[in-house]
């Protein structure tokens, strides 16, 4: 039972904080507005360890690594001690154990990712409809015009409906299978 709830407590609030680090880092890299109630949530929540941080890890090419960095470091964390409480020991193997959580945290990071691209898609499209005023449009748009590009070179609107959403999730969704096939991969020593 005890197992359970520290699993539980571990997952959702590491995840939860694993996710805001990375749309902090996909909002400064596709330069997304903080001026709105996403960004603000998003600093109140990251400021106070991103900061310190960023005096160690400098920026490279305009990308935010310390933030990348955090969101790595949470997301290995998180797992070692999900793993730690269903019983795996680190100390058999532990320059193999660290190696392959180091690959597998990376991954995630990159599944994170495309799930943060997937709702924020989804999210604009139910914007568009209900409210294409809202504050979040301007960030939402942001954060996927770049990926919706390739799609919008290639098929027309029709009737005045943009598709691109549609293929744009299709193709997350391809990504997301392949992601999982490397996680495996790479999870095979466990």
């Amino acid at each position: 039972m005890l197992s359970q709830i520290g699993t539980l407590l571990i997952d959702s609030l590491g995840s939860l904080f694993v996710y805001v680090l990375l749309l902090r880092f996909h909002m400064q890299w596709l330069r997304a507005p903080f001026r709105n109630p996403i960004g603000e949530f998003v600093s109140a929540l990251t400021n106070w360890l991103v900061v310190p941080v960023r005096r160690v890890v400098p920026d490279l090419f305009g990308l935010d690594l310390a933030t990348l960095f955090l969101a790595w470091l949470a997301q290995a964390l998180m797992m070692a001690l999900l793993m730690s409480l269903r019983g795996y020991a680190f100390a058999s193997a532990p320059g193999t154990a660290f190696l392959v959580l180091a690959a597998i945290s990376a991954i995630e990071l990159a599944r994170i990712s495309v799930n943060l691209l997937i709702g924020a898609a989804i999210l604009q499209a139910v914007l568009s409809f209900v409210g294409p005023y809202s504050p979040l449009a301007p960030v939402l748009d942001v954060l996927t015009r770049r990926f919706y590009a390739p799609f919008r070179r290639f098929i027309p609107p029709i009737g005045s409906i943009d598709l691109s959403p549609l293929f744009l999730l299709i193709a997350a969704q391809v990504v997301i299978i392949m992601l999982e096939w490397l996680r495996r991969l790479v999870a095979a020593p466990f």
